[in-house]
């Protein structure tokens, strides 16, 4: 196949779509409130926020009223390169020093999130004596997930169908940063979970092609090599769990081999927890590369019903690879990425990971995370999680011409783990339940049954209204 002259310019569609996609909306209205920048959402509420240079934040995370979360904020997100060309093996992108809040720029409605979500401006003030305005820089919306959060067919000693959709409430920015584009979304769950994810996409930072570029990526353009590089995104996450005192508690498994009770000739080997309480910031800190114990959850001293500490889970889920090597001149100015996750005693000195300047000089950074894991004891104290999510990129034909989304993905969750007493969305509205002797077309016994009425009328839509060069053009 002859490969059109500059083709892997076009990104203009082949023609008009023959059939529309799908298309969601609320059929009696939307089911959150956003007033300023704070945000209600069933049992949720939070505020949220935009830094200039390191982008979205939120604060006061809430579930039944309770604090789950006093902070949670992007710190950096950092790109290292490898090529055999100068320009490429130089690469190290720290992009907070551009301004990651800065360049959050207008979404588009239909594509960037859903048609009928809430669209917030936000002002920013840098390189100026006057703010600057990103219109619909952030977008608000509840999402069906397409997947039900729980469910159970009983079909042994009883009869009956139990379910609950994976309604969900999402906050998303984007960020373009030069060729980059990277999606933040922070996703609310009706079960107390929230899940932080971040996707990439954008076009691909390329080098010359010559020999021996194949061992630093593919070749994508008669002339041009698809550079391998590592994503490394950092978060800031300060839960108050039960309060502002906390503990992290490590749990996992191991086997263990005893005779069998009626028949001592034959072997048990039977799984087992093992449970740990971290009592150093050096216990907490784990290698990005290194193990980690399969549950870590932040304990308060406070227990539920069933005795147990009340918690939250972290779960990281990412496929980063290596971070600089330690004795690299520049790897203290990103020593947070030697870390997937690290636990440390809250300062008032310590509330950043990085700093904008560490791009400048990062021989000789003004922040150094590493030395925030100085021994510190975090039993029964205000912690804070750093986390780090990323992936190896290795740049291949279908980048050209714009990475997409799909496996470009990585993040990680908060989940109650025995903070509530039972599952908190078993009492949701949205609930079903069927049984034999019910009907299920009747809406008294089956909400479901009643979309056909009230979803039966399409919406009234706004107008397709789209600003975003403004700022750029002055047109």
């Amino acid at each position: 196949m002859v490969q059109q002259q500059n083709d892997f310019l076009s990104r203009t569609p082949s023609g008009p779509s023959p059939h529309p996609g799908p298309f969601q909306f609320e059929p009696q209205g939307k089911r959150y409130s956003v007033t300023g920048s704070h945000v209600v959402y069933h049992s949720w509420a939070f505020a949220f926020g935009m830094n200039v240079n390191t982008g979205p934040r939120l604060f006061d995370i809430r579930f039944n009223n309770e604090r789950i979360v006093y902070e949670l904020s992007l710190q950096e997100a950092l790109a290292i390169y490898g090529s055999n060309c100068p320009g490429g093996m130089m690469a190290r992108y720290m992009d907070g020093s551009l301004g990651i809040g800065r360049f959050a720029y207008e979404l588009v409605q239909g594509v960037d999130c859903p048609y009928t979500a809430t669209y917030v401006d936000r002002h920013y003030l840098v390189d100026s004596d006057t703010p600057k305005l990103n219109k619909n820089s952030f977008c608000i919306f509840e999402h069906d997930m397409g997947l039900p959060l729980r469910r159970h067919f009983s079909d042994l000693g009883s009869f009956y169908y139990e379910g609950l959709p994976k309604y969900a409430l999402v906050l998303r920015s984007i960020s373009t940063l030069i060729n980059y584009d990277y999606v933040w979304d922070f996703v609310f769950y009706h079960n107390g979970a929230m899940e932080v994810k971040v996707h990439a996409t954008g076009y691909i930072s390329s080098s010359f092609y010559m020999e021996g570029g194949s061992a630093y990526g593919n070749r994508v353009g008669e002339r041009t090599l698809g550079t391998l590089h590592n994503h490394l995104i950092n978060y800031k996450v300060d839960l108050d769990v039960g309060g502002i005192k906390n503990s992290l508690a490590a749990v996992d498994m191991t086997f263990e081999s005893f005779p069998a009770p009626w028949n001592s000739e034959h072997q048990i080997e039977q799984p087992k927890l093992t449970n740990q309480i971290l009592d150093k910031e050096e216990k907490a800190a784990f290698p990005l590369n290194g193990q980690v114990p399969r549950y870590l959850y932040f304990a308060t001293n406070r227990e539920n019903h069933w005795g147990h500490q009340r918690g939250y889970r972290i779960q990281i889920i990412s496929f980063a690879g290596d971070n600089l090597p330690e004795t690299n001149a520049m790897e203290k100015s990103i020593s947070w990425g030697r870390y997937k996750l690290a636990v440390t005693k809250h300062k008032e000195d310590e509330l950043t990971s990085t700093c904008i300047y560490n791009q400048n000089d990062p021989w000789s950074p003004l922040v150094t995370f590493a030395d925030f894991i100085d021994n510190e004891t975090i039993i029964n104290e205000d912690l804070v999680a750093w986390i780090s999510v990323g992936f190896l990129h290795v740049p291949h034909a279908e980048d050209i011409p714009t990475t997409v989304t799909l496996g470009n993905g990585v993040g990680f969750l908060l989940r109650p783990y025995n903070y509530f007493d039972r599952d908190p969305s078993a009492s949701s509205h949205d609930g079903v339940h069927l049984t034999p002797t019910h009907d299920a077309s009747q809406c008294e016994n089956n909400h479901i049954a009643c979309l056909e009425k009230t979803a039966s009328c399409s919406p009234s839509l706004p107008t397709f209204t789209y600003s975003g060069f403004k700022n750029l053009t002055g047109s």
